[in-house]
């Protein structure tokens, strides 16, 4: 990884993926009572169609773009996409209607998906060795924009409901720009390979890597740990506001705390871990470092102390892109926007699937004349599915 501005680039544009969807957070309920009018309730509603429509689409078109840009190359599909994405943000900064805002995230689930082309570019400039630590450090670009989106949304929302879809706009267009200029393509006649439509879907590609030798179960331990972790944007703010009486100003304290944690974790810890451990001690003690943090929070009851182990849970983190780095070597040079299409789906399955299964498990436990009242309920099935990640990962062969 010797030119640094591409990674700059790199870094930039899974930063204002994660800052694009982080910005219009705030300001959604208030935007889509803007337009259809209604109670805050039926803008719940929306808002919850709104981004299962959005999970929908990645899920459908992670490996579309992966395979996309395995044959015609990383720059021209992250350019395409950071370019159409400008564009949507300016739709939906002027939709006066509920169809343009559903028009508008399912382009945005589209092009969100250049996450997994920037992994695939990131694998493609780094050596076997340091695919770990180049994972980390897109890791940390999203934990970055995981911090910055609703502290800005939040910002801009005080001056208009529209405003921090103009700011994602020309976030966007600028890091497009600027990728026109810098960014050099990685795939050669080398590592092209031919396009394929039975390939180009979340199936097809599935069962095309899961020939590769240890690859479904490697891909099985990437789809319970997203799922398993899905369930901090799931419950989080209701979780919170149940078990300790938090305000959203304190819920939003709680998540910039862990988001800042989580990118250190990922700029800096990774590369030493993998130095020292390797890359499949590195997954087990993430793995395992994430089971005790759900089991925590399953059971705590005081406030103060969740705040203060929350970087400690961000520990976890490093498990993640170690795993990325095991799957990365085991595919071949000419597949890996394939993979990482793939594993931008999976990420999307688990958030469609988790929302709908740690929701209700936490009105189970929470409602009024509850059998046991336990709002933690979820993140105790969250660590049973973290658990069992880490036994299919110990039966796995291989990833040093």
């Amino acid at each position: 990884m010797t030119n640094r501005l591409p990674i700059l680039v790199i870094l930039a544009t899974v930063t204002i993926d994660a800052m694009g969807i982080g910005l219009i957070i705030p300001v959604m309920p208030d935007l889509i009572r803007e337009v259809m009018g209604g109670d805050l309730a039926q803008a719940a509603v929306w808002g919850g169609i709104l981004a299962t429509v959005f999970a929908v689409m990645q899920f459908l078109c992670g490996p579309l773009l992966g395979n996309l840009s395995d044959r015609y190359g990383r720059r021209k599909v992250l350019l395409v996409s950071l370019a159409v994405m400008s564009a949507d943000y300016v739709i939906m900064a002027l939709a006066n209607s509920m169809w343009l805002l559903v028009v508008g995230r399912i382009i945005a689930g589209i092009t969100a998906a250049t996450y997994a082309t920037a992994l695939a570019y990131m694998a493609d400039i780094s050596k076997p060795e340091d695919k770990a630590k180049a994972f980390g450090i897109v890791g940390a670009g999203f934990g970055i924009g995981f911090v910055l989106g609703p502290a800005i949304g939040g910002i801009l929302g005080e001056f208009g409901t529209r405003a921090p879809f103009w700011a994602a706009a020309i976030l966007a267009g600028a890091n497009a720009l600027l990728g026109w200029f810098t960014l050099t393509e990685t795939v050669t006649e080398k590592n092209r390979r031919t396009f394929e439509w039975r390939r180009a879907n979340p199936l097809g590609s599935l069962k095309a890597l899961g020939k590769l030798p240890a690859m479904t179960r490697l891909l099985t331990v990437f789809l319970l740990y997203q799922i398993a972790t899905a369930v901090y944007p799931a419950i989080w703010p209701y979780f919170t506001a149940e078990r300790f009486g938090w305000e959203p100003r304190m819920i939003g304290v709680s998540l910039a705390v862990y988001g800042i944690g989580f990118a250190l974790v990922q700029g800096f810890l990774i590369a030493p871990s993998v130095r020292i451990f390797g890359n499949r001690r590195t997954v087990l003690i993430g793995l395992a470092i994430e089971v005790a943090a759900l089991l925590f929070l399953g059971f705590v009851s005081i406030g103060w102390l969740v705040l203060a182990t929350v970087p400690i849970a961000a520990l976890g983190g490093i498990g993640l892109p170690a795993l990325q780095g095991i799957m990365s070597r085991r595919v071949p040079d000419d597949a890996q926007g394939e993979l990482q299409g793939v594993s931008a789906s999976l990420t999307s399955l688990a958030h469609i699937a988790a929302p709908l299964v740690m929701t209700q498990t936490f009105a189970f436990f929470s409602k009024e004349h509850a059998i046991l009242y336990l709002p933690g309920a979820p993140f105790l099935l969250a660590a049973l599915l973290m658990v069992l990640s880490f036994v299919v990962f110990q039966n796995s062969r291989g990833g040093k």
